[in-house]
């Protein structure tokens, strides 16, 4: 699977995430401090610019998914969301990310550095890859509805 990853800092849990990530054999394109180049720029370390640029990944299907990640991760998730098909959830728990795979069809994981700790990050990201998008047609009928909202405020 083609993931875009990014944060606007790199610590241990940023570090664990990648290895992750390519442990299970996922193509990860990285933003921010993570950036695999070695540059450090800092304006595509702002995390509503990286936010933006995994959204847009996902969008026009560069990516399958994205994780974006920042201090308490809300920022990314709110930036992530402007874009048009992106649902980005924040999750501090496996039990949440499930919950918005199935419910919510989630496709951009949203994580806290400040909270999350390597083996709740292991949790996590084994939750989301592992629970598929819902089909439950209830659930559906809703992240459709999401896709109205979108189309009549453009």
């Amino acid at each position: 699977m083609r993931i875009s990853f990014g944060a606007d800092e790199r610590n241990h849990v940023t570090d664990f995430i990648i290895e992750e990530l390519i442990s299970r054999g996922h193509d990860v394109t990285r933003y921010g401090p993570i950036r695999s180049d070695g540059q450090e720029e800092d304006e595509q370390n702002l995390w509503p610019r990286l936010a933006h640029d995994i959204a847009k990944d996902v969008a026009d299907g560069r990516a399958d998914e994205g994780i974006v990640c920042c201090w308490t991760g809300t920022g990314v998730a709110i930036a992530a969301n402007k874009i048009p098909g992106i649902r980005a959830a924040l999750c501090v728990d496996a039990e949440t990310a499930r919950g918005a795979r199935l419910w919510n069809r989630a496709n951009v994981l949203a994580l806290s550095l400040r909270l999350t700790s390597e083996p709740l990050a292991k949790e996590i990201l084994h939750a989301w890859f592992e629970t598929p998008l819902g089909e439950d047609p209830l659930d559906v009928a809703c992240v459709n509805y999401l896709s109205e909202i979108e189309r009549e405020t453009m």
